[in-house]
């Protein structure tokens, strides 16, 4: 069964965001330690999980990158890219964006459906409704929380409305040059 990656950049009070969206906060640009174990766990994946509201920002941003090969983040930019995703979206019937599937079904159904498939690993990235609804289903296998040296006080967390308790298993912790952190944990069942 291939597993189900969360990889995201939170706050050090939880947030993976602003109020509105904000994302000035993140400690950029990444070091090449921090660059290295995010080329580590993406390696073994095959498709990136989206939901819409993300989805509208990251998959335009991305391309762009890799229409650009002066960008420092060029070669993620063509990973991005070339990597196919899956848009989970209640109000688009067609996708927008190339190399581009969108999924309208039950969540834990279209996702075990994906799980069960031949393939590498999966990875989502958000957005924050998305992944706690993931959460909540007990579909993520593996969370990479990278926690940034910043506190915002209040935005957008992950972990708002989980509605029992989620028991991990520790499975690594990091420290980047870039001054942040890792932490990485299974899900334990």
């Amino acid at each position: 069964m291939r597993k189900l990656k969360l990889q995201v950049q939170i706050s050090v009070d939880g947030f993976i965001s602003g109020q509105n969206g904000e994302m000035d906060w993140l400690c950029y640009p990444w070091t090449d330690d921090i660059q290295d174990y995010v080329n580590e766990i993406t390696e073994p994946v095959d498709t990136i999980l989206l939901g819409r509201k993300l989805a509208e920002g990251f998959i335009p941003h991305w391309q762009n990158v890799a229409n650009n090969p002066q960008d420092p983040d060029y070669k993620g930019g063509l990973i991005f890219t070339a990597t196919p995703k899956i848009v989970f979206t209640k109000t688009i019937r067609k996708s927008l964006w190339d190399n581009t599937a969108v999924a309208n079904g039950e969540l834990a159904d279209e996702i075990n459906k994906l799980k069960n498939q031949d393939g590498k690993d999966i990875i989502v990235y958000g957005g924050g409704t998305f992944v706690t609804s993931l959460i909540n289903a007990g579909l993520i296998g593996e969370f990479h929380l990278f926690i940034n040296p910043t506190v915002i006080g209040n935005g957008m967390t992950i972990f708002k409305g989980i509605d029992k308790n989620l028991n991990l298993k520790l499975k690594l912790v990091k420290q980047f040059d870039c001054g942040i952190a890792l932490t990485c944990y299974e899900l334990s069942k």
